[in-house]
């Protein structure tokens, strides 16, 4: 996928004096109530910066000039840079960048039906995405794969990222030793050392915060590792109305950003200027069941509205792609196809779970994932300038038709045939004089053939030999540590 800018003006929901308000409740919030920080290291850097902390409740109190001081660290923009050069993702202004699926337990397919996800299908997923082309990062744990022991899981899937695809990766979310371990892998890929990423920063991690108002040891160590190293963290409360956050969007938008500027602050606070994003994720739930909700009119709000947010507080903005449906349906297009609009239009930066989500996170889906590259090709070619360049050739072409002809044999049609139209993945047009084999065939069924043809001529993009070489040895001298201290 090229490198993609939104030429448009963003679409804005709120009034100034209201994002002014929520800013300064979320500044509020953090001063007065404060975050639950369950790691000593990082209560430590908070108390030597001024904060307020009480060690037997682990909360921590933040001043607004803290906050405000370590916001103006924070770039406004930044690159993450790829092993295949012309990949480089460029992470502010006003570039549009997807990202996939991410985090779900489950992979599907109309072959295989739901079941749990393993390296297999966590090696599809990156083949597919990168042969379709889609996407401008990959993801880190795009499904997660359980037949692979726990503690030496993020190695394996580390390394699929390496062979597999040549772009941005990120890094498992949870835990240091794991930060530490992509820092290495990272490393090793791109020929350098692991301080010299920290001046040409490679990978992202994509972490949450225990909303409302906690974060755990795992996820702060991971967050602490990868600022320490000058890489991107991206951090995304989990703020869903009702349940992790108060019902109303304005009380949710005061938590997300609470919670987010406080632990971008974190981050300022162990290396300043290391690159940060602000993730937003809230939507509402069904009150009846409790379950997530998205691509609903709140969603779309929730998205609008921290974009905006984003924008007041000059930090890059993370949002998402999702959907609640549990099969790739009309339900499952349409939930997508609102959250992605409201991400473009909104101006978010990253734009996660924009190929292969599905029930509300449950699964990855490789027809989905089909699908899901129709409406991100389609916004690709939205987005590119139109051009006029050739009307006058255009005038003197309709000058050329006879009364009552047409413009299929015209030479204008005809030089510019292969370029003027954009072509899609899910429609067959030289098939659809046959019924039985095309038409009758839903998007869904006719995504799983474009799914199996994709996988079968993939071919991995150039890596070093000597590159993969000390990847494998890498992993496996770190399987044999991690096994050994388990």
């Amino acid at each position: 996928m090229p490198r993609l800018a939104n030429r448009w003006a963003p679409l804005e929901i709120l009034s100034a004096e209201q994002v002014e308000r929520i800013v300064l409740a979320a500044l509020r919030i953090l001063e007065e109530a404060g975050l639950e920080i369950r790691s000593a290291a990082a209560r430590e850097v908070f108390r030597r910066a001024g904060a307020l902390v009480d060690e037997g409740t682990q909360m921590v109190r933040l001043g607004r000039e803290l906050i405000e001081a370590q916001l103006s660290h924070a770039p406004e923009r930044f690159v993450l840079h790829a092993r295949n050069a012309a990949r480089h993702l460029h992470v502010g202004d006003n570039i549009v960048n997807f990202g996939p699926v991410t985090g779900a337990p489950n992979i599907r397919d109309l072959e295989g039906g739901r079941r749990y996800g393993d390296m297999e299908a966590f090696r599809n997923i990156l083949k597919l995405t990168h042969a379709l082309g889609v996407l401008h990062w990959q993801g880190g744990i795009v499904v997660e794969p359980v037949d692979v022991p726990v503690a030496t899981r993020h190695l394996l899937t580390y390394q699929a990222h390496i062979e597999c695809s040549d772009i941005v990766w990120a890094a498992r979310g949870i835990g240091g030793v794991q930060a530490e371990d992509a820092l290495a892998m990272s490393a090793i890929e791109h020929g350098c050392s692991i301080e010299a990423l920290a001046v040409r920063p490679t990978l992202m991690t994509v972490t949450n915060v225990n909303s409302p108002r906690r974060v755990d040891e795992e996820i702060l160590d991971n967050i602490m590792v990868m600022a320490r190293h000058g890489q991107c963290v991206v951090i995304t409360p989990f703020t869903l109305m009702g349940a992790m956050a108060p019902v109303t969007l304005a009380g949710a938008l005061v938590q997300q950003t609470a919670e987010a500027l406080g632990i971008i602050a974190l981050c300022q606070l162990v290396r300043p200027g290391s690159p940060c994003v602000m993730g937003g994720f809230t939507s509402n739930v069904d009150m009846r069941t409790g379950s997530p909700a998205f691509g609903t009119p709140e969603y779309v709000h929730a998205v609008l509205a921290s974009a905006q947010l984003g924008r007041r507080l000059k930090l890059p903005v993370r949002t998402s792609a999702v959907n609640a449906s549990p099969m790739v349906d009309a339900q499952s297009t349409y939930e997508t196809a609102f959250s992605l609009q409201a991400a473009i239009l909104s101006h978010s930066h990253l734009i996660n779970h924009a190929a292969g989500w599905l029930e509300g996170g449950l699964s990855a889906s490789l027809e989905k994932i089909v699908v899901d590259a129709e409406l991100l090709r389609n916004w690709a070619e939205i987005l590119k300038p139109v051009s006029f360049s050739d009307d006058d050739l255009a005038v003197e072409a309709i000058k050329g038709i006879a009364a009552g002809g047409h413009f299929f044999g015209a030479a204008h049609t005809l030089a510019r045939y292969e370029s003027a139209f954009y072509r899609p993945l899910l429609s067959d047009w030289s098939n659809f004089e046959n019924w039985t084999d095309a038409g009758a065939r839903n998007a869904t069924e006719r995504a799983t053939g474009i799914w199996k043809k994709v996988l079968a001529e993939y071919t991995p993009p150039p890596l070093d030999p000597a590159v993969r070489e000390a990847i494998g040895a890498y992993v496996a001298r770190r399987t044999r540590e991690l096994d050994a201290a388990a």
